[in-house]
Order: C-alpha cells, then structure tokens, then sequence
C-alpha cells in the first residue's frame, strides 16, 4: 500500500505529529544470554510494542528494525548487500518485485509450520523462500472535499483518469523505485494489455500526471486529501496509495471524523501480496526462522490492520471494525501472474522511464 504499502501507519502518523508506532533500531538492552534478530524491512513496517514485547519474551530473541525508505528501494538495497546481508529476515517484498528478488538469491529456503493456516491464493513460491504476511490494494484515492467543492464527480477507473476533467490533478510514484508506482504501472498493463498500455500512459501525460519518488512524498506532500499533505500545501487531488488509506486516515486524526475524508477509485486498483524471508546468509537462522514464524501468528495478523493498513492472510484473523467501516472492499482488483511480471516488468519499466520520465 507499501507503500506500503501499502503500509501507511508510521508516515500518516509521523505527518499528523503523533510519532510513529514502530520499533526502530534495536528494541532494548539485549541482556542476558538473549540474541538479537535482526528484521530489514521498509519505512511503513509498524507493530504494537505489546505484541512484539510477547514475542520476544517468549522467543528469547531482541528485535532489531533496520528501515530504508520505500519498498522498491529497500528489495534493490537488499540484493546488492546480499552477500554480506544487514539481518536474517527481509519483510516487504511484494508480487511486483518478488521474482527479482528470488532470481537473484536474496533467500533461503524455509517452510513455516504456519504456512498452511495462510491464504493459498497469497502462497506463490512452491520453494518456500518466503512466507505470505499480507494483501493491499493499491489504488488512485481522492480528496472528497476538493471535488464536493467543485460540484465535480471523482473519476472512479483507468478511463476517467486521462480526461480533461481530471488534468493536472493526479500524482503517482515512480515506477522505477516503488512498490505502489509499479503496482499502477502493472495494473494499467492488465487493463489496457501489452500493446495498449503505452498509449495510455501518453494519454495521462499529456493531461499533466506528476511523478514523484516514493508513496510518502506522493501522499503525504503532494496529496491534497491526506493530513501530511494538508500540512505540507499539497496540491494534487488525486493520489495512487491504497484502498485502504480512507481508514488510516480517520484513525490517525483527533478527533476522529465520522466519515473518511478521502475516497478510493476502485476500478483502478491492483491486488499487492507482502512477504518475509530468511534472508541468504542470516547470522542467526533460528531467530530468523522464529521471526517469521511470528508474522504468520494469529497476533501479529491481527496487529496489522490498524498498524500498517493491510489486511491478513492468516484463516481465521480478526479484522477491527474501524478497519472494515472506513476502507474500501475492492471486489474485482487487476491481478497479473507472477512469471508474466517475472517476463514483463523490467522492459516495462524501462519503455515507461522513457515515455514519462524523459
């Protein structure tokens, strides 16, 4: 989301003033004969520090968090350290990136004993190199109030978009270096097919799309709708983020509005599957595999929907009312399968660099 995704509880927290809910850098005095696992992960990684106290007090592992910037960038981070890797497990690999990751031998094989409690459909490498932890739907998300104003309607698909209605209104990441600007590259790709999708990307640019670096900077500065933006002057009503984005944000806000105050155009969306891995070379594989163990637990799965705004793959999960009455069910996102990302991606991004980048 992630984003991110996404993957929006630490960044809307820290635009809103509250701090973050996350564990940075090392979680406490190491003491005794504990050991420490260490997690490299993305910026929107977030837990509740009662959850992840439990797990490590009945683990006997101290957790470390090494964060780095959006998803996209930490993969790419991840692959060139991976012969001498910063920790054992890497969380926040989607399916966008998740062959690039595999090819290049970023993990090690491992089978968790939670595995079969997991969505089968979330379950895409039979070598078991990474475990299922979340879905998300990334998705363009509109400011409510700037199109009330204007008597105007929201655009609600891919079409609506590059309308002369909408020009100059929408900003997307990078599809080079983020996991949600790649997601809307793909899921314009499954809507528009391998030959179409060129021409539409031609279409939104010359109806003035701005592109940005990474979700925070699209969302959290740029977007007119969201708290971080409000405060930071953004200017653009239109955002690719997550359906559930709507949530984060009357959660995040005191008081809590009784309505969201930004709205999801659901027909634009792409389903986004997260995962963790041993990593390749993990100093302390036990507490690696540990470590993962937990991002399938029950309590962890149901830690993460208000944490990081995604929703759990484990059977059984409970999801927090708040969650389901502001977000957005996307019945029908754009899938892709992975080998035809594995086959695509990189020359997509390459032709999508030249057409809107140059």
């Amino acid at each position: 989301m992630s984003t991110t995704k996404n993957c929006l509880a630490a960044v809307l927290a820290a635009g809103l003033g509250l701090g973050t809910l996350t564990a940075c850098g090392d979680s406490g005095d190491s003491g005794g004969d504990s050991e420490n696992v260490t997690l490299v992960t993305h910026s929107s990684f977030a837990v509740s520090k009662d959850v992840l106290r439990e797990f490590e007090r009945t683990s006997g592992y101290k957790v470390r968090v090494l964060k780095d910037g959006d998803a996209g960038r930490a993969v790419n981070k991840a692959l060139l350290t991976k012969d001498n890797p910063q920790g054992d497990v890497f969380f926040g690999v989607d399916n966008t990136l998740l062959s690039r990751a595999l090819d290049g031998g970023l993990f090690q094989p491992y089978k968790s004993p939670a595995l079969s409690s997991l969505d089968a459909d979330t379950r895409l490498d039979p070598k078991h190199r990474v475990t299922p932890v979340d879905t998300g739907d990334i998705c363009v998300n509109y400011d409510k109030k700037f199109f009330s104003e204007r008597k105007l309607e929201p655009p609600k698909s891919f079409a609506d978009l590059a309308k002369p209605a909408y020009k100059d209104l929408l900003v997307t990441e990078n599809a080079g270096s983020s996991s949600p600007g790649l997601g809307f590259l793909l899921a314009s790709a499954a809507e528009y097919g391998d030959q179409g999708w060129q021409g539409y990307w031609k279409k939104l640019k010359a109806n003035g799309i701005k592109v940005v670096d990474g979700w925070d900077q699209a969302y959290n500065e740029e977007f007119s709708g969201s708290a971080g933006g409000r405060k930071a002057g953004g200017e653009r009503p239109l955002v690719v983020s997550y359906a559930s984005s709507p949530p984060a944000e009357v959660v995040f806000a005191d008081p809590r509005p009784k309505t969201a105050p930004t709205g999801v155009a659901t027909r634009t969306c792409f389903r986004q599957i997260e995962f963790a891995g041993l990593l390749a070379g993990a100093r302390n594989t036990e507490g690696g595999k540990a470590l993962v163990d937990f991002f399938a637990s029950k309590a962890f799965q149901e830690d993460m929907p208000l944490n990081m705004f995604v929703n759990p793959v484990r059977a059984g999960a409970k999801v927090p009312a708040v969650f389901t009455e502001h977000g957005t069910a996307v019945r029908d996102p754009h899938t892709m399968a992975p080998g035809k990302i594995a086959e695509k991606r990189d020359d997509w991004v390459k032709s999508w660099t030249s057409l809107v980048l140059k």
